[in-house]
This record gives C-alpha cells, structure tokens and sequence, in this order.
C-alpha cells in the first residue's frame, strides 16, 4: 500500500496568525488570555492553547472587566465588538485577514443600500459574524432550494456575498441559481471563498482518482475539513474525516493500494504526519506527497503583539518522512 499526500494540506496562513496571536499574548500578558469561541476548529490546537493558559468562553460575559480577549478566525459581529469595548476589554482581533475582507465588503455594500445574499452555513461562527456587520438588509441562503424561495425588496439592488469555506461546487449552483433568478445582483470584486479552501479542495481534485480512500484530518466543526471530504466523495471515493490516528479504523483499507491523506486549514502537520505513521502500521510501505501549489502567503500580526508575521505552518512544523520516502 502506497499513501499519497496532498499538496497543500493543513494550516493556512489565517490559522497560522490566529495560533500566534493566543500565544503571543499568553507570552506577553500571562494567563488568563480569554478567547471567545474556539481560535479555529480543531480539538488539538484548542486543547494545546488551553493548556498553555488561554481560557475559551462563548460570551464576553464570563470576561473579567479589563481582561485579555482575542476574537476567533473567524471573525465577530459588531455588537460584540462594541460590547467588548464598552467592558473595557483589551482586544486582539484574530479575525482571518480574508474573512474581514468579507467584512469590508457587506458594509460598503450596505452604505450602497444594498440587500445582501449570504451563502453559507447557518450556524457556522464567520456567517453569524459576517451577518452581524450590517443591521438587517442581509438573509441567508444555504442551498439552490433556498434560492428559489427567496423574497426580496427589490431585484435591482441586491448583491451576494460568500463564508470563506464552502465547497466551491456547492457555490458556484447556488450562485448560478441567484443569477439566473436575480440577473441584476452584484458579485463580490473578488470571490470570497479563500484561496486555501480553494487550493485544498484542487488537490483534493487531482489526489482521488489516483487512490481507492482519502483521509481527511480535521475536526468535524471544521467546515473546511467537511468540505474536502465531501469533494472525494462526490468523485466517487470513500472519504473518512478523523481527527487524529485514533480515528483511522484499518477496515477502511481493505484491498486498498493506494490511500490519499489530506487535512483541512485548521489541522496541524504533527496529525497528519502521525495518522501517516499509523497507516505505515497497517501496511504502507510508501509516502510520497504529489506535486501541488506551494503556498508561501502570510499576514502580519495585529499592533501590540511584537509585529512581524505569523510563521507559515511549514516552517513551524518538522514535516516529517514524506517526499518519496519508503518505510
């Protein structure tokens, strides 16, 4: 059995710069570094910062007046904010540089008196947080279904943005959908699904028709993680989502000769190389990462936290036995 590996994998430079953030903090203020929600979704890196003192919380509320928070990845409405202002909090926004720019964009759009169309997840903390830029004039839509219910004020003002992390497929229908409906409304000057996404959900593309089972590492609250798994599947490969070695059960490779391992933007390198190391135990021989985007993007870091950038994930992690090595 021979396991390909996809190119890129894991982090992204947003999860990159969110990671850095909490510990930059926790080095320079000491615990407790607040953060609300989950810095990004993964159980790993969430267990690992909460054991270098950064506390989770939901509500703004369980904050000490005048404490430390950092805002998640994926970005915070307004209100919270505000509210977080008005305690006295000092902040660190760890909002995805590509999220805020979803951000930017629904509040020129509302000032343009626009009604917006947001595709994505109900429930999902960037859609929430996207939505919570503007009061009222924005509705979400999850599916083509939901396209064709739509009622909107007026058909020549609307414009439609995106989550960052939807599968690109499942966008583009419900995006032609909204255009053949509504052949008026505006699209984003750039597509807002982000590049990362993107480029997973490509390799992904080229990695299944080659193998028999793909592999995905990532949390199932991962949306992107989600995503990749599904994008296997539909080209007609068995997919499984773990989120560490624990996870792989062997009767997954059953008379399988090739294995295609990948991980959404929120999991780090250390589990996809120790969920390669456990498919060695079931049999491989090989790992070999298949030609793909070398990604080399980073954001720089928010004032107060020393400045630089966030150092990229392949940097930060031993990658491992990987580029044609045989054990």
């Amino acid at each position: 059995m021979e396991v390909l590996l996809a190119q890129p994998r894991g982090f992204c430079a947003g999860v990159d710069r969110a990671i850095e953030i909490v510990e930059r903090a926790l080095r320079l203020h000491g615990t407790p570094i607040y953060v609300r929600h989950e810095i990004v979704h993964n159980t790993y890196v969430v267990e690992d910062l909460r054991a270098k003192g950064a506390v989770f919380i939901e509500s703004l509320e369980e904050v000490p007046e005048g404490a430390t928070v950092v805002f998640s990845a994926h970005g915070v409405a307004r209100s919270v904010q505000e509210h977080a202002r008005r305690r006295n909090l000092q902040i660190f926004d760890a909002t995805c540089p590509l999220v805020t720019k979803v951000h930017v964009e629904v509040a020129r759009l509302r000032a343009q008196n626009r009604e917006i169309i947001m595709i994505g997840h109900r429930g999902h903390p960037e859609v929430e947080g996207t939505m919570g830029q503007a009061d009222g004039g924005i509705t979400l839509v999850e599916t083509v279904e939901d396209v064709a219910r739509l009622i909107v004020a007026d058909p020549s003002t609307l414009a439609y943005v995106t989550q960052t992390t939807l599968s690109l497929d499942d966008a583009s229908a419900i995006i032609a959908a909204l255009k053949a409906r509504f052949p008026a409304i505006v699209e984003p000057k750039r597509a807002d699904i982000c590049y990362a996404t993107q480029n997973r959900q490509d390799a992904v593309k080229v990695m299944a028709p080659q193998v028999q089972v793909v592999i995905v590492v990532g949390s199932s609250t991962s949306s992107n993680s989600n995503r990749l798994r599904e994008v296997a599947e539909r080209m007609g490969v068995p997919a499984y989502l773990v989120d560490s070695a624990a996870g792989v059960d062997p009767a997954w490779l059953a008379g399988a000769t090739r294995v295609g391992l990948t991980a959404g933007a929120s999991a780090p390198e250390l589990l996809v190389q120790e969920v390669a190391a456990r498919l060695r135990e079931y049999g491989a021989r090989s790992v070999r990462t298949i030609d793909g985007v070398i990604e080399d993007i980073v954001f720089p870091l928010p004032k107060g936290l020393g400045g630089g950038s966030a150092a990229r994930a392949a940097d930060a992690v031993p990658a491992g036995p990987q580029e044609g090595a045989a054990t």
